[in-house]
């Protein structure tokens, strides 16, 4: 329609103004005739123009002549002036709000098409402004859902209740809602009444509750909402099978709360005092005058979307001090009461007639008591009733997720809470309540901190959207009870049965069966709500054209996306379902790293052969991609295989298209395409010390495939048990356990002591390591031969990986020693990051603060002013090489984002899409040369040395000769 409609218009050679004289005069509704205007779906008034002339009633699009060249398609502010003349429209973003998705978008494309074919004839181009990759009016229109996602979700959710409460009462029949919203809704007329009695109370001063200063800022409605939800949301993330901490649960509501009545309060405090005066007939003081004007400013302002001022201003007017997590823990802990005392379950009705209902509350207050070093300690819990446990699984898809994935581009970072949400409170940095580390960013000078924002906001700007494909294949598994693709199964494992009492050793024996079910099934549990958590926001966003994740650090100064669900940083669900939005033709180069993603993506040792080899698997299984590309369910499955099962099927279809097409190059693919680092933490440490051996065992140096360092200490380990094994068994007791592990040794049984090293992994934790592999594998049976075999086994690999990294091992020390000589100081360890992020360990003792509450007396744990020495000295090193790792990934970012690169990471594992794979691979390697050409343990002592200049620091560690320069030669340095 649109095409057939360009092409008559195109026509027609319509008199087109130039630029200067491009504004329409309308007087009485009559355009005149030297504006030749080309509308579609217009409103009356232009519709009676243009009908006779179109024969048609089509969206507002509309001719003029740029200064030189031809005349371009272009939506202009002079006709949305004159359309808001007609129809009362304020700004062109909302006239375009009023078209359908649709026909925008096939607008926009017949813009763009007709663009190019202008833009072949003629010799300049002019495009049409862009605002965050899209056209303004699309971008407006996101933007303003974003603002009512981020500010009214809690008050439309009170909405839909109050107006289900309404229907019911209407229609005198009960809805039929999903079970855990029907919950919901029974529990939120109580609620809501009950807090707004207390509301009551506190206004007029008969409350002496301490949370009564801060119990009536909100909506009863609003506090109800986000008490349920809160708490519910805590239920099934918080791994307590049904249960919550009273004191997180506490500070998690009252922050919420506190978050939500900050801009509400300021906004109702002066439309209050406006009504009293009006009421009143008197006139209103300057005062009032003031908050007046302020309210319709924001009001206007939030309009227009101008957020930052909106801060600006509520912030200026706040007389209000942040609460703090006293108050918090007071206002959520009397708000939980309230929920327990309203809020009831009933089972279903299988009762005698006779009898009595079974109505009992839906959570209950109780303590448990856990063993610690100073003795028995109690703590509060909130449990909820098996009827709601039940529906936990179910209750994703009916809650308010805060923080939900962007749908216009985050805003750029510029200071330590400027950025990322529009409304929604955001931290540059999650310092989890650590003191020092908040102040000192934010004495940082923006100048220092420029390359971090610049990195964030590129991570942010990446456009993602749902895979539909394998987000289907998962809602199909799923519906029919998981266990498929590493989905946990739906349905617990049924209990034993007890056997007869008389029979100890059977008793002894069921008992340990019961327990162990009992873990497995809350495993399970756990595992159920997080998967039905993801697919829920799945679900939400996969209509959207594309979405954001705005990105935040951790205080190494790794980046991690604020959104805590669906992201890339999770699962193989995770990175299954997410794509790049932005698609981009594969050429070459890219059919070539499909082929390779896919068997790396297949593992079992498939992804450690060549680049060539890896291809040959790809194309000796076409049979098998295609398969799982066209019946992924009813074919051969063969997906199912993978390590990483719905990224092999995304990327099984990516093929499978690009192959069958007629022009497999021109295949746009929207599949990030990942190269991860060689046990990543050893590469930086063989850079910073130099190491040729260390260097060749992890990829630095070239090669003619992969080298595996947990095959090398896998073989190093095997040959010293093969020479225990060889010696007197009367002398040596670990002839036997060498003699028993021989045959089990391999890179799994070694890899994650090997992974962990790097991050300081103790004896004890190496030994649990091995000790859960060993027992994975059935090998041993005896416990007390598999803990005897398991020490054996942690201490040699410990030897193994002391002799290959030997460098590392040094490097690793030394920084221990200098933050064990700070630390008894009685000061944390502070260094800054290559790209200037000031780092401070935040290990501090922490002091104990009893607050009374309604539910209970809760301890609040608090940073004191004394550093825990041994524990500033283990978390330095791996603290350290994680500061450097996330200077690498900013530094890469930055850079690609320069090269016009799709850029997304996850710590060592950087993505951007097929075609682009040669020119990042290109762009990592330089700038890890770039990073440790530095002297960055040189700058560290000397910090060190400037900061305490009466401590003496030991001298630098000796390092080797390996020349940096060989990383850019490096095949599989990520790969």
């Amino acid at each position: 329609m649109w095409r057939n409609l360009s092409k008559r218009s195109y026509s027609r050679n319509f008199t087109i103004l130039s630029e200067s004289h491009s504004s329409l005069k309308t007087v009485c509704g009559v355009i005149s005739p030297q504006d030749s205007v080309f509308l579609a779906n217009s409103r009356p008034l232009v519709s009676n123009i243009w009908n006779r002339e179109l024969g048609v009633s089509q969206e507002l699009i509309f001719w003029r002549k740029p200064a030189l060249g031809f005349p371009k398609l272009a939506i202009s502010t002079e006709m949305f002036r004159f359309c808001r003349n007609a129809r009362g429209y304020g700004s062109a973003a909302e006239a375009l709000a009023s078209t359908s998705e649709e026909d925008v978008d096939e607008v926009q494309e017949l813009i763009e098409e007709m663009n190019k074919e202008i833009d072949v004839k003629g010799s300049h181009k002019k495009h049409p402004k862009m605002v965050g990759g899209m056209g303004v009016g699309r971008y407006n229109a996101l933007r303003r859902r974003q603002i009512k996602t981020e500010t009214e979700a809690w008050e439309e959710a009170a909405k839909e209740y109050q107006e289900l409460l309404v229907d019911m009462c209407e229609q005198k029949l009960a809805p039929n809602l999903p079970y855990i919203k029907s919950l919901f809704l029974g529990w939120f007329e109580p609620l809501r009444d009950a807090i707004a009695a207390e509301q009551d109370l506190c206004k007029n001063g008969k409350s002496r509750g301490a949370y009564a200063p801060y119990f009536d800022h909100l909506p009863a409605g609003m506090m109800a909402v986000i008490t349920m939800h809160k708490l519910m949301a805590l239920l099934m993330t918080g791994g307590g099978n049904g249960s919550a901490r009273v004191v997180q649960a506490a500070c998690h509501i009252g922050e919420a709360i506190e978050h939500e009545a900050r801009i509400h309060k300021f906004l109702e405090f002066s439309k209050r005092k406006n009504a009293l005066n009006r009421i009143s007939g008197e006139e209103p003081d300057n005062a009032v005058n003031e908050q007046v004007k302020l309210r319709k400013k924001v009001t206007m302002l939030m309009k227009k979307q101008r957020v930052q001022q909106v801060r600006k201003i509520v912030k200026q007017q706040d007389d209000f001090k942040p609460w703090g997590q006293d108050n918090h823990v007071k206002v959520g802990c009397h708000l939980i009461q309230i929920l327990m005392e309203t809020a009831y379950v009933q089972p279903p009705v299988d009762q005698f007639e006779d009898g009595p209902p079974d109505i009992r509350p839906a959570f209950v207050h109780t303590l448990r008591s856990v063993e610690t070093l100073k003795g028995l300690r109690r703590y509060g819990v909130i449990e909820c009733d098996p009827l709601v446990r039940k529906g936990l699984e179910k209750t994703a898809r009916h809650m308010v997720i805060p923080y939900m994935p962007m749908l216009v581009p985050p805003l750029n970072w510029t200071g330590y809470e400027r950025g990322a949400y529009l409304f929604l409170p955001s931290y540059i940095m999650r310092t989890h309540g650590a003191k020092q580390q908040r102040d000192v960013i934010k004495r940082t000078p923006k100048q220092q901190l420029e390359p971090i924002f610049q990195a964030l906001n590129t991570l942010g700007s990446t456009k993602w959207k749902v895979n539909k494909r394998i987000l289907s294949v998962i809602d199909r598994i799923w519906a029919n009870g998981g266990r498929l693709a590493d989905l946990v199964d739906r349905e617990d494992v049924p209990l034993p049965e007890e056997p007869d009492a008389e029979n100890e050793a059977a008793m002894k024996k069921w008992k340990w069966k019961v327990k162990a079910v009992k873990k497995e099934n809350r495993e399970r549990h756990s595992q159920r709500c997080d998967i039905e958590l993801k697919l829920a926001v799945a679900r939400k966003m996969k209509d959207e054209d594309g979405f954001y994740y705005p990105h935040n650090l951790d205080f190494r100064g790794r980046a991690y996306p604020m959104h805590p669900y669906l992201n890339h940083l999770g699962s193989d669900l995770c990175r299954g379902i997410l794509e790049f939005a932005e698609g981009r033709p594969l050429g070459k180069s890219g059919i070539r790293w499909l082929k390779v993603h896919l068997a790396n993506l297949y593992g079992g040792g498939v992804d450690k052969l060549s680049y060539d080899g890896r291809i040959s698997f790809a194309e000796n299984h076409m049979e098998d991609i295609f398969d799982s590309a066209d019946r992924p369910l009813e074919g051969k499955r063969w997906w199912l295989g993978a390590e990483d099962p719905f990224q092999c099927l995304a990327t099984c279809m990516n093929i499978s298209e690009a192959l069958r097409s007629p022009y497999p190059e021109t295949t746009v693919s929207h599949m990030p395409v990942h190269q991860d680092g060689s046990c990543n933490g050893l590469q930086h440490y063989a850079a910073l010390g130099r190491d040729k051996l260390g260097a060749a065992a992890v990829n630095l140096v070239a090669g003619g495939k992969p080298a595996d360092v947990y095959s090398g200490i896998a073989a190093r380990v095997l040959d010293i048990m093969k020479r225990d094994a060889a010696k007197d068994p009367a002398t040596d007791p670990n002839v036997k356990r060498a003699s028993l592990l021989i045959n089990q040794v391999d890179r799994k049984l070694v890899k994650q002591t090997v992974m962990t090293s790097v991050y300081g992994v103790t004896y004890i934790g190496a030994r649990e390591q091995i000790k859960r592999r060993l027992k994975e594998r059935g090998a041993i049976e005896d416990d007390a031969e598999l803990f005897a075999a398991a020490c054996y086994a942690a201490k040699t690999t410990l030897t193994a990986l002391g002799e290959m990294f030997e460098a590392a091992r040094s490097i690793m020390s030394w920084l221990g020693d200098c933050a064990k000589i700070i630390a008894m100081e009685n000061e944390p360890v502070r260094w800054t990051t290559p790209l200037g992020l000031p780092v401070v360990q935040p290990y501090r003792k922490l002091g104990r603060h009893l607050i009374k509450t309604s539910l209970q007396v809760l301890t609040l744990q608090r940073e004191t002013d004394s550093v825990l020495t041994k524990r500033q000295r283990t978390a330095f090193p791996p603290n350290f090489v994680h500061s450097l790792d996330g200077s690498h990934m900013m530094m890469t970012a930055i850079a690609c984002s320069k090269a016009g690169l799709n850029f997304a990471g996850v710590h060592d594992s950087y993505w951007t899409h097929a075609c682009d794979v040669d020119k990042i691979s290109e762009i990592l390697r330089e700038k890890f040369v770039e990073l440790y050409e530095a002297p960055i343990l040189e700058n560290l002592l000397q910090d060190f040395q400037r900061s305490f200049p009466n401590l003496n620091f030991p001298p630098l560690p000796e390092r080797g000769d390996f020349d940096l320069r060989e990383v850019l030669e490096s095949t599989y340095f990520f790969n």
